[in-house]
């Protein structure tokens, strides 16, 4: 069965409508990630799921239990977006507090070896790296031995090494076991990780696929990218069937267009005695399905 099933999901604040329509299943044993821009209804769904919010219309299941249902802390660990612990609290303490609420503990001695806490089981909490403020957190969400791990924009803030060993730390919790739901604004991080991804906008979701699949979603553009050796007129290229559009970054080019663009654009370049140097082809990305299903960029 999924382990995790929800319905119609529907949430307000006040005349505000946070999450207005959300449907998505989770099967077991994978990462499901929720993509999404900032404001678009991310949060307010796993608080839902992890039954901190009472929704006011759908249905929500979590192992074929409703959120409230009391045995599913157990089952079901949870790092929250704005998780924090007081400064003066150590590691050791932290995570035998948190043992402590549970009847069958997982060996939280033996997660703080596998994520890179086995040092630093008496340094206080306000002493930890981003980056290991978050290891920490993950064994939080760990140390109750869950089904489900739901992890909410996990790497928010730390540096790209950071971010890159957490990513590693999340596969190795997948590959143990546990299904994990991935909260995330990051592409990268996404297209890294998830097996699937609903990708939720002004509280709907507008798409629910593979990261390969919302790829190949997209129109099948192309884009070069060079600098010529000599200053090139925008009709020279636009001439052309292939182009659909040509861009100026500086002294860079960006051609966009479909087809064979690459034999198109050098044999013209070619023609007229320029160079392309530093020349580059992208093809589409998570990125711009992103983009095309949302209408804003990663950073808006």
């Amino acid at each position: 069965m999924t382990v995790i099933e929800v319905q119609n999901l529907r949430k307000a604040y006040g005349d505000t409508l946070a999450v207005r329509d959300v449907s998505f299943s989770v099967e077991p044993g994978e990462i499901f990630g929720i993509l999404g821009p900032n404001g678009a209804g991310k949060t307010t769904t796993v608080e839902s799921i992890c039954g901190l919010r009472e929704p006011d219309g759908g249905t929500i299941r979590v192992l074929g239990r409703p959120p409230h249902d009391r045995s599913l802390r157990r089952d079901v660990g949870v790092q929250l977006q704005e998780s924090q612990l007081p400064d003066k609290l150590t590691v050791r303490e932290a995570l035998e507090l948190y043992a402590a609420f549970y009847p069958e503990p997982a060996d939280w001695r033996a997660l703080t070896r596998e994520l890179g806490l086995g040092e630093k089981l008496t340094t206080a909490y306000g002493k930890l790296s981003g980056g290991q403020k978050q290891r920490l957190s993950i064994a939080l969400a760990l140390v109750g031995g869950p089904q489900i791990a739901i992890l909410d924009e996990l790497t928010t803030g730390l540096d790209p090494q950071a971010r890159r060993d957490t990513w590693d730390l999340i596969e190795s919790v997948r590959d143990s076991g546990v299904t994990i739901v991935l909260v995330t604004h990051f592409m990268e991080e996404a297209e890294r990780l998830c097996d699937r991804i609903a990708v939720i906008d002004h509280g709907t979701v507008v798409a629910l696929d593979t990261p390969a699949g919302l790829v190949a979603g997209l129109a099948t553009e192309q884009r070069l990218r060079f600098r010529p050796s000599v200053p090139v007129d925008d009709a020279l290229l636009t001439a052309l069937p292939e182009v659909l559009q040509v861009r100026r970054h500086g002294a860079q080019l960006e051609v966009t267009g479909t087809g064979n663009l690459l034999h198109a654009v050098t044999s013209v370049l070619a023609v007229n005695q320029i160079v392309a140097a530093d020349l580059r082809i992208e093809q589409a990305s998570l990125d711009d399905a992103f983009v095309q299903l949302t209408g804003r960029s990663e950073k808006e």
